[in-house]
């Protein structure tokens, strides 16, 4: 009896819970795959808005953040590329045209690898894209960037100065390569800071908490603690700095390490915090990965401000 009626209150806590915290309001990480790309990632499959949309309703989201990969065609450890930059161009316009069927549920960003020579010309091309101006997005680990290399980072802040001057927010997937095992922690971490003072005025968003999803890797949590030193001295290059939790749960031994994540999101602080997915067919969309996220050690008020965040970009 006893046992009966403790199942019957958990069963009531669990639909309180729901109730109490609502879908996310913005998915601010996904991402569309054309069929080009299908050359690039054979085993992906194509992705388009309509798609996209689905999922999102799944999931009760109402907006998104589409990223374009069209930096995939400038990744300098796949093979070359034939008329690379062109295809960056096309996948690019492929991305706007899905976005702009449903205009006011998808904003699209501008993807590029920052050090190919062509980078700020199609910055600066998409930014009189009605679906793409909102901002870019970069790739370090597929463009293979290394923040400590000076002609890198002299590159990467012509790119940041060139979207802080069209108005661009600037979204980051800054983990070092991870399949050439490219150092990355602290100094990568302390690196990237100093970019901040060539984009003062735009938010800058450090995707999948600043790993490539998961937690299983040690060298996230060192570059995440540069950031909560940062934040805690009230460092001015840290006021536009976001991050979004795509991919933290759900992948790898995330449960095992569901405490230590919790305690990070506190410090980076919960206002800094933007819901995302992460794009993909099959695994973990929107629905399963905010299922997987909300099994994180957070409270239902922690939890609706996560979910009601919405990045300035998309406001």
């Amino acid at each position: 009896m006893l046992r009966s009626l403790f199942a019957i209150l958990l069963a009531i806590a669990g639909i309180a819970w729901v109730q109490e915290v609502p879908a996310p309001t913005v998915d601010h990480h996904q991402h569309l795959f054309s069929p080009a790309t299908r050359v690039l990632s054979p085993t992906v499959k194509p992705v388009n808005a309509d798609d996209l949309i689905g999922f999102l309703d799944e999931a009760g989201i109402r907006r998104a953040v589409v990223l374009s990969i069209a930096y995939q065609y400038g990744n300098p450890n796949r093979p070359a590329v034939e008329d690379e930059y062109a295809k960056v161009k096309a996948e690019n316009d492929w991305t706007s045209v899905q976005v702009a069927r449903h205009p006011d549920r998808l904003r699209g960003l501008c993807g590029v690898n920052p050090l190919k020579p062509y980078a700020v010309a199609e910055i600066k091309r998409c930014s009189a894209d009605p679906s793409l101006r909102f901002g870019i997005t970069l790739h370090f680990g597929n463009s293979d960037v290394n923040l400590l290399d000076a002609r890198h980072r002299r590159q990467l802040e012509t790119v940041f100065r060139t979207a802080n001057q069209h108005r661009m927010a600037i979204v980051v997937h800054m983990r070092s390569t991870v399949s050439l095992k490219r150092p990355y922690g602290k100094a990568q971490a302390a690196a990237f800071l100093e970019l901040f003072e060539a984009a003062p005025d735009m938010p800058v968003q450090v995707g999948h908490l600043a790993g490539a999803g998961g937690y299983d890797d040690p060298q996230v949590d060192e570059a995440l603690e540069v950031f909560v030193d940062a934040i805690a001295a009230a460092d001015v290059r840290t006021k536009n700095l976001f991050f979004d939790v795509s991919g933290v749960a759900g992948l790898g031994d995330w449960m095992g390490k569901a405490h230590e994540i919790a305690a990070r999101l506190r410090q980076l602080g919960l206002e800094r915090l933007l819901y995302g997915s992460d794009g993909t067919a099959d695994l973990l969309r929107p629905r399963d990965a905010w299922a997987a996220f909300s099994k994180l050690p957070l409270s239902a008020e922690e939890f609706r401000v996560i979910a009601t965040n919405v990045a300035p970009y998309m406001r």
